[in-house]
């Protein structure tokens, strides 16, 4: 999996390419601990070019929500392909998340 970060204003942003799965989860995870630990975190998870993504990498999006909402922030994800989507409404996680079409959605939503 190919991850880019970058920062869009106070948002932070990951763009994900490939298989997010149990080998891609640490470097997910290091870059989540760092964005996550600071007030008022906000984060915006770009799924567009995700593929699959299995239950160690579904546990640590929602470790990353929680772990933001607890610092008032929030963890919204978009742009996620019909794949994976089936995977997130089948766990309910897609009530969980906040999930829009595309990141221009997403970053309003968090302004």
């Amino acid at each position: 999996m190919d991850l880019k970060t970058r920062m869009s204003g106070n948002v932070a942003i990951a763009e994900m390419n490939g298989r997010f799965d149990a080998l891609e989860v640490p470097k997910v995870s290091a870059w989540l601990d760092t964005v996550t630990d600071r007030e008022d975190s906000r984060i915006v998870v770009n799924m567009t070019g995700v593929t699959f993504v299995d239950s160690t990498a579904l546990s640590l999006l929602v470790k990353g929500m929680k772990r933001a909402r607890q610092h008032n922030g929030d963890l919204t994800l978009c742009g996620l392909q019909k794949p994976v989507k089936v995977i997130f409404e089948l766990t309910r996680l897609d009530k969980a998340f906040n999930m829009y079409e595309d990141e221009g959605d997403a970053l309003h939503a968090l302004l």
